[in-house]
């Protein structure tokens, strides 16, 4: 292979290397899902409490009401509640 066929070569090689990299960095990266809370409740009311946090979801302002829906979400998360 002569001198200048190989040039053309790692020219080529070089090139393809170089589109794959800007392919690979124009590509979308994959939407995360939303998180998903669960349609029905867990009997005691949880129904209520769902809606009120999806509308929480939506807002941009401080809400008492909200404040408090996620205050509870967090402590029965956390099992505050239980007892021994």
């Amino acid at each position: 292979m002569s001198r200048t066929g190989k040039i053309a070569l790692v020219a080529a090689l070089c090139g393809l290397f170089v589109a794959l990299a800007i392919g690979m960095a124009l590509r979308e990266a994959p939407t995360p899902s939303p998180i998903a809370l669960p349609a029905d409740g867990d009997g005691d009311g949880a129904l209520p409490r769902i809606r009120e946090l999806r509308r929480c979801r939506t807002l941009t302002l401080p809400d008492n009401a909200c404040e408090a829906v996620w205050e509870e979400r967090r402590r029965r998360f956390y099992r505050k509640d239980e007892r021994p």
